[in-house]
């Protein structure tokens, strides 16, 4: 097994109607921005209740951050901290708000332009330099509730990176499955599926001698796949919204990836559909996910032979069932209401896999994946097999 450190200081409260206990979660007499998204949380009660369990607290909203949260938006709030002397962030919503609160986090007292974050991938890591924050998660599906890591959309250059830090993990989160109910179908498909690729990229590398990951990141799997169409149908039962929010909540709070390779080139060529074209990141994902593992097969057969087996039951040669595993993988994302092909989403896609190929060449992205052997041909050869 690969030498590892697992560090995870957030304080996870999980279940109905924890949201009553966020008061003496936030630090006595703190001036505190809460920032949110597109006002959902208005018509769903959730900003009521939080209100209502921040009372004896001088609170500055900040509504408005995107889907894939822009730059230029959360520097806005970065300047409202700054004039207001906010000492305290709370992310009221998903994995976008989070993100994005992270961000601001860094940005407030970042010494040069705060786009270097991103452009640069500068690891923030120092807790006297960031803004301390919390979360009350209203959408599963990115883990970002319990982990450090974050994306942000640069709007003015069409780029969507990756960064992080061990000083950007939240403080606390409150996780109650019943925010669920209200979400539309759309939302609960991709948080499914979401979660799912987030396994995979840290599980379908090469065979390894991290027994126990593999075995927790296949019961994420298993149990993504009995709840994901459920969830879906009925986010009203219990039962399925507390195993679809700390299956997301496991999928990526660093748990898994301890001391096993990781890839995350799905997730690298994925951020750019979305950048480029505005697709919702899990469709992105279950577009590209799958023909990754076509074209990179030889050298991941192995780890698919041993998902088709664990996961799926396949029986036969292992070229077959790798294959099958693939197909399978398909279609689950199907059953959950995915398209698999970029050309169900836009119909100008024929320059996408140049222009991926050209920007990631510019960033000096030259070998991708768990051995770094996904070179700038395989990923056009990627982007070209999902049109």
């Amino acid at each position: 097994m690969i030498n590892f450190e697992l560090y995870n200081p957030t304080n996870l409260i999980f279940g109905k109607g924890q949201i009553e206990k966020l008061s003496p979660l936030v630090p006595q007499g703190a001036k505190i921005l809460l920032a949110y998204g597109g006002g959902s949380i208005f018509k769903n009660g959730i900003h009521e209740q939080v209100i209502n369990n921040l009372k004896g607290f001088e609170i500055v909203e900040f509504g408005g951050i995107e889907p894939n949260p822009h730059f230029e938006t959360l520097m806005k709030a970065v300047a409202v901290i700054k004039e207001q002397n906010i000492d305290f962030i709370l992310a009221v919503g998903g994995g976008s708000v989070i993100d994005g609160v992270k961000f601001i986090s860094a940005a407030v007292h970042f010494d040069g332009n705060p786009m270097e974050i991103l452009q640069k991938r500068i690891l923030i890591k120092d807790l006297s330099k960031v803004v301390p924050f919390g979360t009350v998660l209203t959408l599963p599906a990115t883990g970002s509730e319990m982990n450090s890591g974050a994306v942000v959309t640069i709007e003015a250059t069409q780029e969507k990176l990756a960064f992080g830090g061990s000083a950007l993990f939240p403080k606390f989160s409150i996780c109650d499955p019943t925010v669920i109910e209200s979400l539309p179908k759309r939302q609960l498909q991709n948080g499914v599926i979401d979660a799912y690729t987030h396994v995979l990229e840290q599980y379908l590398t090469y065979p390894h001698e991290g027994y126990l990951q593999d075995r927790i990141a296949e019961s994420i799997l298993q149990t993504l796949i009995q709840i994901g169409p459920g969830v879906v149908e009925n986010p009203k039962d219990y039962a399925l919204a507390s195993n679809f929010m700390w299956s997301c909540t496991m999928a990526l709070n660093g748990l898994i990836q301890k001391g096993v390779p990781q890839d995350w080139a799905t997730h690298m060529i994925g951020h750019e559909l979305t950048a480029l074209y505005g697709i919702d990141h899990a469709r992105t994902l279950a577009v590209v996910g799958p023909n990754l593992y076509r074209v990179m097969f030889e050298t991941k057969k192995q780890k698919l032979a041993q998902y088709g087996k664990r996961i799926f039951n396949l029986t036969g040669t292992e070229d077959e069932i790798a294959h099958e595993a693939i197909n399978k993988t398909v279609a689950f994302f199907h059953a959950m209401g995915m398209q698999t092909k970029l050309s169900d989403y836009i119909n100008d896609f024929d320059k996408t896999a140049d222009f991926i190929v050209n920007r990631f060449e510019k960033r000096g992205w030259l070998g991708l994946g768990e051995k770094q052997n996904i070179t700038l041909e395989k990923v056009k050869s990627i982007v070209e097999m999902s049109y």
